[in-house]
């Protein structure tokens, strides 16, 4: 990030690096969720001894969208749902970095609240690269988060809803496990429409400009966003993809739309490049592969728990040889390239 001294906020206010910095401090402290009245105290005292102070926390306020209804713990549970299995000073830091900076040392002036990036960080659950979550809702519902996803929940009373922000789930209801179904409607929401679920196991993969659903039990109903009367019903063992105004014909689920909820990684005569892009899905760095043998075919069940172990064994089923220049940096090339 460049070491920027002034930062324009959207309203206009120009205010300083310092000032800035000042307030993330706040909102980390807020976050710790162990916060007395000397530091509340001391917050409000700050935020009264300047103006650029108070500019610099309404950002923050509008940015989050609710801080101003949120005690300190509340926030604190809001911003960090995220950050579990990590540093959670760490994962503080990102979200105020990502509040206070996103948009503003670069002059865009965007809000960082209405990237999809900023929603995935502060999402009431997420799965980091390479992580695969279990969790089981209060209504019975079970999720199983795949790599680096992202989800949050608005249940109420008439309806429950999973926003998935980023990633790809499976959801099984209560009714597909055989116990007592919630009479309310189950419905996944992406960017480009809305799944219901008719008592179902099905999966869920957002990409950017598509979602890709595929029901294992039962049936769910597609509706998009902007079509009007854009709505089908897909049955089990059927699988599509759908924009946010037109939805494909139905084809039938392929093994590797199910091959994740095993953790495994199912390839069958697929082109090495594609192959390596959804690889890259469960491993932090740079996974390149060189042109020449980017249509080289492969096929085989990889299990997901070692990709530097997927990445070992190609050598040995195609001419080619994978250089690793860090743990980060991996490049797969022709078997005869020099090192």
């Amino acid at each position: 990030m460049p070491a920027t001294t002034t930062l324009t906020l959207p309203s206009g206010r120009v205010i300083s690096r310092a000032t800035a910095d000042a307030a993330a401090d706040w909102l980390t402290v807020l976050m710790s969720g162990d916060v007395g009245a000397e530091e509340q105290q001391q917050w409000t005292a700050w935020r009264q001894a300047h103006a650029d102070h108070e500019a610099a926390w309404q950002h923050i306020e509008a940015v989050t969208g609710r801080m101003k209804a949120l005690g300190p713990r509340p926030a604190y549970t809001a911003l960090t749902a995220y950050g579990a299995g990590q540093p959670a000073s760490a994962a503080r830091r990102r979200a105020t970095r990502l509040l206070l900076w996103g948009g503003l040392a670069t002059g865009a002036g965007v809000l960082a609240s209405r990237s999809a990036s900023w929603q995935a960080q502060v999402a009431d659950y997420r799965s980091a690269t390479g992580e695969q979550r279990r969790l089981a809702l209060d209504d019975g519902t079970q999720l199983l988060l795949n790599t680096g996803s992202a989800l949050n929940l608005r249940f109420g009373a008439t309806e429950r809803r999973l926003v998935l922000l980023s990633g790809e789930i499976m959801v099984t209801t209560a009714h597909a496990l055989g116990t007592a179904a919630d009479p309310r409607p189950l419905v996944v929401e992406t960017a480009q429409g809305s799944i219901r679920s008719l008592g179902t196991r099905f999966t869920v993969r957002q990409h950017a400009e598509r979602t890709e659903v595929a029901v294992l039990e039962s049936a769910v109903e597609i509706r998009c966003c902007d079509g009007a009367g854009s709505t089908r019903l897909l049955q089990a063992g059927e699988q599509t993809r759908f924009s946010r105004s037109t939805i494909d014909a139905p084809r039938a689920a392929d093994a590797q739309a199910q091959a994740w909820t095993r953790g495994q990684l199912l390839a069958d005569e697929q082109r090495l490049d594609d192959f390596l892009a959804e690889l890259g899905r469960y491993r932090t760095g740079l996974l390149r592969v060189d042109p020449q043998v980017a249509g080289l075919r492969l096929s085989g069940v990889f299990p997901l728990g070692d990709t530097d172990r997927i990445l070992s064994t190609l050598p040995s089923v195609l001419p080619v040889q994978v250089r690793t220049r860090s743990r980060y940096w991996v490049t797969v090339l022709p078997a005869e390239a020099g090192l």
